[in-house]
């Protein structure tokens, strides 16, 4: 499995329920694009329409070697999910507070390229200040114990 990219900002800003592995409908100039400069998954998210999960705001850089065949950087994208899953999450998405973010691209081992999508509720401000607190006294006892 090589890993693309991956949302770092969703660990901070949410607390992750369930992870789900998705396909990723993609042209061929977006695959040959993640292989050679990656991806960027500042601000996106997914959204569930006519009963199809589209992952939007995903932005992929154009290849550099694709001419008039390039592809939009930040079209929506269909993520593939078996119905079962579809309505799973979104019972989960009907609850209050929760959302479907994306947390990692990557190839896996078939050199398909692959989307874990995570259904997460979103944090509120003392959480996060909790969880830096926390990491703050971590890091400094693991310090400690160098010593």
């Amino acid at each position: 499995m090589k890993i693309i990219a991956t949302n770092k900002k969703a660990y901070t800003d949410y607390i992750i329920d369930e992870t789900y592995e998705a396909g990723i409908v993609l042209v061929g100039t977006e695959v040959k694009s993640l292989r050679e400069h990656g991806a960027s998954f500042k601000d996106s998210f997914c959204r569930i329409k006519d009963g199809e999960i589209y992952l939007l705001n995903l932005h992929i850089p154009p290849y550099r070697f694709g001419n008039i065949y390039n592809h939009d950087p930040e079209r929506p994208r269909k993520l593939l999910l078996h119905r079962k899953q579809i309505d799973r999450i979104w019972g989960k998405i009907r609850q209050e507070g929760y959302t479907v973010v994306p947390t990692k691209i990557y190839f896996n081992d078939r050199g398909i390229v692959k989307v874990e999508i995570a259904v997460a509720k979103g944090k509120k401000g003392h959480d996060k200040r909790e969880e830096i607190k926390k990491k703050e006294i971590d890091r400094r006892i693991k310090e400690y114990l160098k010593r």
